[in-house]
């Protein structure tokens, strides 16, 4: 069966290229350079004469705060582009499985664990836009599956756990907020059960919203504390703060963990705890390094 991934270069499609290393499917990896998403033509030439069963759309604008001044852009690729998928995938009879977010529920309160049957209510451009990316994709009448996902990190790319184990090796002391919640998620945990579903047939039949990051709960002052530790750079004093104390043009999500019960019910898969799997990815990193 032929697989094509979008956004093949970003952390999950990266994650991807890993996960499918031993398939017995065929993958095609794309990003902009190979295929603009955004141009339907292009995307429905690129299914058809591909023979494409699935694509496993991971390209998306996610820069939260550039996005308030780049709209249409953000636009284009989140929503528009996701259209244009749909639009070739279900001529060629095909299934969509596409990447989504917590920023959905960006706005939304209290502070229980967010199901798929969750009204959305996006704050942000990102959000807003990623949002009409999901409701083009189920008014499409494309076969399709959404997954939301939320704290994504790898090995690739620039990323929070990155990020944190530069400036606690590097900076006396640090503030992080501890006033927002969720749930860290390795991109290759993802990855990994993107890959499996695939080969296991198990996206047939079982369409719709699904929610995926990994099992528990933190701050970003919690999870930052945990990459120090880690990592081993202790010297580094960590003190939580108000997310006040970093001015942004978006309000972001106060709780968003995402209830993984409907996933692990549907494709029988378990999820890892985040602290297990950022052992590994900080593990990995400090090998690679080596």
């Amino acid at each position: 069966m032929n697989i094509l991934v979008t956004g093949a270069n970003g952390q999950l499609g990266s994650s991807l290229r890993n996960a499918a290393r031993n398939s017995n499917d065929n993958y095609l990896f794309t990003d902009v350079a190979d295929l603009d998403i955004t141009d339907p033509q292009a995307v429905e030439e690129m299914v058809a004469g591909n023979g494409i069963r699935v694509v496993i759309n991971c390209a998306a604008y996610t820069n939260v705060d550039k996005a308030e001044d780049d709209r249409d852009f953000a636009e284009a690729l989140n929503a528009g582009a996701v259209r244009n998928l749909a639009r070739a995938v279900k001529a060629n009879n095909g299934t969509l499985i596409h990447i989504s977010t917590d920023y959905v529920f960006g706005g939304s309160l209290g502070n229980t664990p967010r199901t798929e049957s969750e009204p959305a209510n996006p704050t942000g451009v990102y959000g807003i836009t990623k949002l009409h990316g999901e409701e083009a994709l189920l008014s499409s009448g494309c076969s399709c599956l959404i997954f939301r996902t939320a704290w994504l990190y790898s090995q690739y790319g620039k990323n929070f756990v990155k990020t944190m184990l530069d400036l606690t090796a590097t900076r006396p002391e640090l503030k992080v907020v501890f006033d927002q919640a969720g749930t860290p998620t390795y991109a290759q945990d993802l990855a990994d059960a993107l890959v499996r579903i695939v080969a296991d047939r198990k996206f047939e039949g079982r369409e719709g919203i699904y929610h995926y990051s990994n099992e528990g709960v933190c701050s970003w002052y919690d999870f930052t504390k945990m990459i120090a530790s880690l990592a081993g750079n202790a010297s580094c004093i960590i003190r939580p703060c108000h997310s006040d104390e970093f001015p942004s043009k978006v309000v972001r999500p106060s709780y968003s963990v995402l209830d993984k019960t409907k996933f692990k019910e549907t494709f029988g898969l378990e999820i890892p705890y985040w602290v297990d799997s950022l052992k590994t990815c900080i593990a990995n990193l400090q090998n690679h390094e080596a």
